[in-house]
């Protein structure tokens, strides 16, 4: 048996805006949508895909790390967005180089890529 990826499913208040949120301000994309309005959808960015539900599951401010291949060049993408960026990317002791981006439920979303390699 194998496990071929694990997808998150964050808590959400209002899932069309944490969905308009993940593709215009940190540029995912929509993959779908369950309702209307509606109470569960998800999106999807390079193989990498989160879901988002209205119902009892999950919890606001929920950590979620993604991993990207340069964490500048992601923030470069974003800063002009409307993203709410917490903090800049800056190289850490763990060996990786990362930011914070903040989503509307309170997710904190840490995104980086390993330094141990440069």
């Amino acid at each position: 048996m194998k496990i071929d990826k694990a997808i998150p499913i964050l808590y959400s208040t209002d899932v069309a805006k944490s969905i308009a949120y993940f593709t215009e301000q940190l540029k995912f994309e929509n993959k779908w949508e369950w309702d209307s309005p509606p109470t569960f959808g998800g999106v999807y960015r390079d193989g990498v895909e989160i879901f988002f539900c209205k119902q009892d599951q999950g919890n606001p401010r929920t950590w979620i790390s993604l991993v990207v291949d340069n964490v500048d060049e992601y923030y470069e993408l974003i800063k002009d967005s409307g993203a709410n960026i917490l903090s800049q990317p800056d190289s850490k002791e763990w060996n990786m180089r990362e930011m914070l981006v903040e989503c509307p439920d309170g997710h904190i979303i840490r995104i980086g890529h390993n330094t141990s390699c440069d």
